[in-house]
């Protein structure tokens, strides 16, 4: 379309204002026009226009009578403080009319929200004498004498964490899950920092760590026995003497005799526990007393681990029904990879990237249960450790070849949790089947996401936008977008419109299977039996577990919430600590200090990988 303007020097002007001109068209068009304008002659009044007053020619200086000074240092001079005063005056004006409050900060994000309940979890699964400020109203100190019928050595076994609905405290997944909660604090300090959580995570894995530390003769520098669990569950074959399953009590009640099980040949749970206070001597690192003690335990563990070679679970009945481990060389790859992250001592990172040991680990193979990360197998969570070496430090020979190997995997492991993979089946509503349809899916999930995030962020740290999958690119935000759908699912966008965490949204799980939050704190002391009938009544739980993900959904998107069908309804100590992770991961998305991960606190024991150069000669003296 042309639109007519008035024509200064008389006549129409065309303006052309085809919205598809670009800027160099338009400024084209407009210098044509002020050649065909000026290319007619003009009259006088026109000149006088262009032309201004006359050919006048102004002063070149004014004269203040003392002093006869440059007129254009005098415009200057005056101009430059009548603005500078006009300004000043401004900015007195709006200091003074704005109110005195920052901006309103936005509305915390979901995950952030999720994140403060999901630490309330681990408040209400402590055993021992609590702290002070344990904030769960309805637990006390339970358990105060653990250990106490037991051997010379572990006399006091009092503290830890409960595992799940019992009260047995089962050190493998426990292990675990210390490891998880440091790993994402190591990460991510400044983000649970700006959560206002920093200082109860560390807690949180603190509790945890001085229970470990009791566990085994932490100031020996060799051991040959450690402390697997305390309580026992077995009620296969009618046994029904009391114990942490057949009763339903709470654990402040308990008073049935709880057995103390150690092994000596276990090495599977001993490398757990060394990576468990590895990586919190690095979240305590300025506790340096402190953070020696969890090196030192961490280094003798693991060379238990290493001397007496064994699967923890194969001589125990209790083990294998509960948490059954089925081999101990993923558990070398990330207890090496940790223990050369807190030490810096290299003979850790080359036993790690030993080809034999990654191979023995799976590393090398798919299988159906390739690239799930839980509590029996940490060989994806020591892929994407150790993929972090190459992206920041790239050691170089002899590492390379192994870590480029395990750089590949983790990519590979990346693709198959998308969508566009079949590797693992999706539900009706989205859920990554990570455990094929099994019942407790959640676990498993959390923690992709959380290594899904994780690894996004060490692409974007490294200035990498993205990663191959076969020949096709995606970008570090499609892992985000797989780590958000998963999340927002366990928050309620699903079928059912359910959270699986309970106390988050308006409708979650009220059954859950636990003790303590299914029996009231009335005075009453409900002996074993007594409690069955607080286990079997269809009544919402008396006490709100606050921050614990249930097990899950079926492969349908169906839950049932019952409180007899632990599939359903039980929380634990691994599946928390992995959600844990994940939540503080995604966080802080919309806040304006939203930072990536901390590249640097993880290799502070790390020596420089090329040796410093020498030092300049001294200045030649004749």
């Amino acid at each position: 379309m042309s639109m007519y303007g008035r024509d200064p020097w008389g006549g129409p002007l065309e303006i052309n204002a085809a919205d598809s001109a670009t800027d160099d068209d338009r400024s084209r068009n407009l210098q044509d026009l002020d050649r065909a304008a000026l290319s007619r002659p003009l009259d006088e009044t026109q000149q006088s226009w262009l032309l201004g007053p006359g050919e006048q020619k102004k002063k070149k200086y004014v004269d203040l009578g003392c002093i006869i000074v440059s007129r254009k240092i005098f415009v200057w001079t005056v101009g430059t403080l009548l603005v500078s005063g006009f300004l000043a005056g401004l900015i007195t004006l709006i200091v003074k009319t704005v109110p005195r409050h920052h901006h309103p900060h936005p509305p915390p994000d979901n995950y952030t929200l999720a994140l403060h309940k999901a630490l309330m979890f681990f408040n209400a699964q402590r055993s021992g004498k609590l702290p002070k400020h344990n904030n769960v109203s309805w637990r006390g100190n339970s358990c105060t004498r653990d250990g106490d019928g037991s051997s010379s050595l572990f006399k006091d076994l009092s503290g830890g964490y409960y595992d799940a609905g019992d009260a047995i405290k089962f050190n493998f997944p426990a292990s675990f899950a210390m490891t998880m909660l440091s790993w994402s604090v190591i990460e991510y300090s400044a983000k649970y920092e700006a959560a206002g959580e920093l200082n109860h995570v560390k807690d949180i894995i603190k509790w945890g760590s001085d229970y470990f530390l009791k566990t085994f003769n932490h100031t020996a520098d060799s051991i040959s026995t450690i402390v697997m669990q305390v309580g026992v569950g077995d009620t296969s074959g009618g046994n029904t003497s009391p114990n942490d399953h057949y009763c339903w009590m709470r654990p402040e009640d308990i008073d049935y005799v709880r057995p103390v099980l150690t092994c000596s040949s276990c090495s599977d749970l001993a490398a757990e526990m060394a990576a468990a206070l590895a990586s919190a001597s690095i979240v305590f690192k300025d506790n340096k007393a402190y953070s020696q003690k969890l090196v030192h335990g961490a280094r003798t563990l693991f060379d238990f681990a290493r001397k007496q070679r064994g699967r923890y679970s194969a001589g125990n009945a209790e083990a294998a029904i509960f948490y059954n481990s089925t081999s101990y060389w993923d558990e070398f790859v990330w207890g090496g990879a940790w223990l050369y992250y807190a030490t810096g001592n290299s003979s850790y990172l080359q036993l790690s990237t030993t080809p034999g040991i990654a191979k023995h680990a799976g590393a090398f193979w798919g299988g159906p249960d390739y690239g799930v990360l839980s509590w029996d197998n940490k060989l994806a969570g020591a892929q994407v450790l150790l993929s972090r070496l190459r992206l920041f430090l790239s050691p170089g020979y002899p590492y390379e070849e192994i870590l480029r190997t395990f750089h590949n995997q983790t990519s590979i492991v990346m693709c198959s949790y998308l969508p566009f993979f079949s590797k693992f089946n999706h539900t009706r509503g989205g859920l990554i089947q990570l455990n094929h349809g099994r019942p407790q899916p959640l676990q498993y999930i959390v923690n992709a996401a959380f290594l899904a995030t994780l690894y996004s962020d060490y692409l974007e740290a490294a200035d990498t936008p993205g990663w191959y999958c076969g020949p096709n690119f995606y970008s570090t935000e499609v892992l985000r977008d797989f780590a958000k759908t998963q999340i927002d699912y366990i928050l309620g966008k699903n079928p059912r419109k359910m959270s699986y965490v309970v106390g988050f949204g308006n409708h979650y799980p009220k059954h859950v299977h636990h003790r303590g939050a299914s029996i009231p704190k009335n005075k009453v002391k409900y002996n074993c039996k007594g409690g069955w009938k607080w286990r079997d009544t269809t009544k919402p739980n008396p006490n709100t577990l606050v921050g614990a993900m249930v097990a899950g959904p079926d492969k349908r998107d169906g839950f049932h919430d019952v409180r007899t069908n632990y599939n359903y309804t039980e929380p634990t100590l691994a599946g928390n600590a992995g959600l844990v992770a994940a939540l503080v991961a995604l966080s802080g998305e919309n806040s304006e200090k939203a930072t990536g991960i901390d590249k640097n606190t993880i290799f502070s024991a790390v020596p420089p990988m090329f040796p410093t150069p020498p030092p300049p000669p001294a200045p030649w003296k004749p």
